[in-house]
């Protein structure tokens, strides 16, 4: 679990610190306020931890190093050099640190024209046994199919974060008998949502199988709603989300092609799963999921939300964040501000001059 975040100098950021609830965060902002990159460098964090990365080539090799290379294929910069991440027009050097579940800390910086990351001490990654998950707004299963062996042959152009969701999504399921009852509960329900399961084969291959017909589809044939939720269900099958156990899920647009029927589901299974020890932290644009936590959340059965807003400073134009337990009181909320000009817009039609 990942309890505070802070960032100096790096990409959109230049000074901003955000702690973490040890069950659900919804991240929120305008486009270019760095709500994906928020995520990307938690993963990075866990990075050398990874059971799903190319170790062969990574082994032995200092934290440093293989923290680096994993910051490159993350997020991709220019000439694939780490000081092409540091915020432009700022002075001193760009850092990260992340404190963990027992106030553990790891910190690393580099400078304007730095190649590997510096200050990161071997013995600080002892303490980090979790594997995060990252969910990116593209589905996968569409595409899975060779998707490992081509990007680690012809280092396809994709950015890491899928790589890793396809190895996780390619372990065998563990034992029926080994799922937890909350894993087993969530898919039971998502599965009756579309009537079927998916069904992983060998090199990636991704079907899907109805339940009463027992006909066998193509998963580029079901809809792209489905195989998102449907790849929650299978991180769940294969033991790369276990509450309690696993790190933190990270997950980019949860509702991109989701039908905003199916929301209330997916947000039920996300507190269901906080309520078991999961953390989770999402960045999300939806009006619906958003308020969908907000009405589902139950104090009395200990659930906690916590909203983090990004925004620009009207003054300085830097990226700062204001967070709540308050669906209430998150400021600012361009989510809620557009759905707001949405209804204003509909009643001044309706209604004309007296609509304004």
């Amino acid at each position: 679990m990942i309890k505070r975040l802070e960032l100096k100098n790096f990409t959109a950021f230049k000074d901003i610190a955000i702690d973490f609830s040890p069950k659900i965060n919804v991240i929120i902002g305008e486009n270019g306020t760095g709500k994906t990159h928020l995520l990307k460098i938690i993963h990075t964090l866990y990075s050398p931890t990874s059971l799903n990365r190319a170790k062969v080539i990574l082994d032995g090799s200092p934290v440093a190093e293989i923290m680096t290379y994993h910051l490159l294929n993350i997020f991709r910069p220019l000439e694939r050099k780490v000081g092409k991440l540091y915020h432009r027009g700022a002075t001193g050097n760009a850092m990260f640190k992340g404190v963990f579940q027992n106030d553990e800390k790891l910190e690393s910086e580099f400078k304007i024209n730095s190649k590997i990351l510096q200050s990161i001490k071997e013995k600080e990654y002892e303490f980090v046994e979790e594997q995060s998950i990252f969910i990116p707004a593209k589905e996968m299963l569409s595409f899975m199919e060779g998707f490992i062996s081509l990007y680690q042959t012809y280092k396809l152009a994709f950015d890491e974060t899928y790589y890793d969701l396809c190895a996780a999504l390619d372990h065998p399921p563990l034992w029926p008998d080994n799922l937890s009852e909350k894993a087993k509960w969530v898919i039971g329900e998502i599965e009756k949502i579309y009537d079927g399961h998916f069904q992983f084969g060998g090199g990636g291959r991704v079907t899907f199988v109805a339940n009463q017909s027992k006909i066998e589809y193509s998963a580029n044939v079901v809809a792209e709603g489905f195989r998102k939720i449907g790849t929650l269900v299978r991180l769940l099958e294969t033991g790369a989300i276990r509450p309690g156990m696993s790190g933190p899920l990270l997950w980019d647009e949860p509702e991109a092609n989701l039908n905003p029927k199916l929301l209330k589901l997916l947000v039920q299974t996300l507190i269901e799963l906080s309520r078991n020890g999961q953390q989770i932290i999402l960045a999300t644009h939806d009006y619906v999921l958003l308020k969908w936590f907000d009405l589902l959340a139950d104090r009395d059965k200990d659930d906690h939300v916590r909203f983090h807003s990004l925004y620009r400073d009207a003054d300085t134009f830097e990226i700062k964040i204001a967070s709540t337990e308050n669906y209430l009181k998150i400021t600012p909320n361009p989510i809620d501000e557009a759905f707001g000009l949405l209804i204003n817009q509909e009643i001044e039609n309706d209604m004309g001059d007296l609509g304004k």
